[in-house]
């Protein structure tokens, strides 16, 4: 069974951000392309695969290195178009014609159905797709993708307040003034920085007028 890895950061609100998120790097490195036990985790981290079937799929390398291989030139590709599209729609900019191929390319060789899944609860409907091949590992996220490209800017997508981080969300808040991908995260380093200048410049202040 995969090991957690810590550079998963479920955090994006939709299953297409989550991928362009992944893996959590700082923006300097988010051009890498990514390894085939990053994306095995990445799939079992959000049950597109069970833990069994994400064991198989790690021997794959050994088994059938040409189809593994050919799968994670796609999944790079297609993550780093999400980014594109992402950077785009939280500027409130177009999306290009030429960012959504590697979506569509996805989705024209991939067949499945919807299929209601509870969950906590509550039900909520998921796409499965037909296992014919290796591309249905990533056609619940390139339908994910095209559902946020079709709901325009009504899919509220932005990208984390903070400039040393990439990470995007969808903004669900209630006054949709949300500014951190995660206030465990950035948000609270956002607070505990702005404390330290706050206290700098009193300090400073206090030592002017000694």
């Amino acid at each position: 069974m995969p090991t957690p890895n810590p550079n998963i950061a479920l955090l994006g609100g939709r299953l297409a951000i989550d991928f362009a998120n992944f893996p959590s790097l700082p923006a300097s490195a988010q051009s890498n392309g990514l390894n085939w036990t990053e994306l095995i985790r990445f799939l079992q981290a959000t049950r597109i695969v069970s833990s069994e079937r994400a064991d198989q799929l790690l021997d794959l390398t050994d088994s059938d290195p040409i189809s593994a291989g050919d799968l994670l030139v796609r999944a790079t590709r297609l993550r780093d178009s999400l980014r594109m599209v992402f950077a785009a729609m939280a500027e409130r900019d177009r999306v290009l014609s030429e960012w959504v191929v590697p979506i569509n390319q996805v989705l024209r060789v991939t067949e499945g159905h919807d299929e209601l899944v509870e969950t906590d609860r509550a039900w909520h409907l998921q796409y499965v797709a037909r296992e014919d091949g290796l591309d249905w590992l990533l056609a619940a996220i390139a339908r994910s993708a095209a559902e946020l490209i079709t709901e325009g800017d009504a899919a509220d997508v932005r990208l984390c307040a903070n400039s040393a981080c990439s990470l995007f969300f969808l903004d669900n808040s209630r006054t949709h003034r949300r500014r951190w991908c995660s206030m465990a995260l950035c948000g609270n380093r956002h607070k505990v920085a702005a404390f330290a200048r706050r206290h700098s410049l009193k300090k400073r202040a206090s030592a002017a007028r000694a």
